[in-house]
C-alpha cells in the first residue's frame, strides 16, 4: 500500500489517500518468500536490491518503476542495509541489483543503473509467453503443460543426439533454460547433459 498526501486547492494540508500499489511492494526478509518466490510461482516478479545512501539506486528507481507499471509487472524494493539476510542469500554485492524471478528461481538479472531501453529489453525478456504456448510438438508440449521440465528435456536431449533434429532440439533445450533461469537445479543439469550430448 502506498499512502500520498494530496494537497487542497487552497495550499492547505490535504488529506491522505491509501492507493492499493500491487505493482510495487517494499519487502523484509521476513516478507520476501511469499511476496517474491511464491508470487514468481503465477507472475515475473522483478527485485530491486538498493539502498538509501545508493546514488545509481536512486537514479535507476523511477525507471524501474515506470518501465515495471507499464509491463504489468509487480515491482519488489529490498533495502540491502535493513534486510541483509536476504542480500547475502542472493549473492548481492553490488547495488543497484535487480534480479527477475519465475518459477521461484532468478532467470534474469543485472548490477547497476541503466538506461529505459535496457529496462524495457530485460522487461520484454522475462514475460515472454512460457515455451509451452508455442511448441508445436505434441510430446513436448503435453510434459511442459503438465510443468514436467525435466520430462520436455529428456525427450530434446534424445532428439540432439541425432544430427537431423540436434539443432530444432537444441534450440528448444535453450528457451526452456532461459524460462527456468541459470539456477533452475532440472536447467543445470540439462545444461550439462546437453553440453556432454554436443561435444
Amino acid at each position: 500500500m502506498l499512502t500520498t498526501v494530496n494537497p487542497g486547492a487552497d495550499g492547505n494540508k490535504g488529506r491522505a489517500t491509501t492507493i492499493a500499489a500491487m505493482s510495487e511492494l517494499d519487502v523484509t526478509d521476513d516478507t520476501f518468500e511469499q511476496e517474491v518466490i511464491e508470487r514468481s510461482k503465477t507472475e515475473p516478479v522483478v527485485v530491486d536490491f538498493w539502498a538509501d545512501w545508493c546514488g545509481p539506486c536512486k537514479a535507476l528507481a523511477p525507471v524501474l518503476e515506470e518501465k515495471t507499471e507499464a509491463k504489468g509487472v509487480t515491482l519488489v524494493k529490498v533495502d540491502v542495509d535493513t534486510n541483509q539476510r536476504v542480500a547475502r542469500e542472493y549473492n548481492v554485492s553490488g547495488i543497484p541489483a535487480v534480479k527477475a524471478f519465475r518459477h521461484g528461481n532468478v532467470v534474469a538479472e543485472f548490477v547497476g543503473a541503466q538506461p529505459p531501453a535496457r529496462v524495457e529489453a530485460f522487461l520484454e525478456e522475462i514475460t515472454q509467453p512460457p515455451v509451452a504456448e508455442s511448441v508445436d510438438d505434441p510430446a513436448v508440449a503435453e510434459a511442459l503443460d503438465a510443468g514436467d521440465y525435466e520430462r520436455a528435456l529428456q525427450i530434446l536431449l534424445e532428439r540432439a543426439e541425432s544430427p537431423d533434429t540436434r539443432e530444432d532440439a537444441r534450440q528448444l533445450m535453450l528457451r526452456i533454460f532461459q524460462e527456468l533461469g541459470q539456477e533452475h537445479p532440472v536447467a543445470s543439469t540439462y545444461r550439462r547433459k546437453l553440453a556432454a550430448a554436443l561435444f
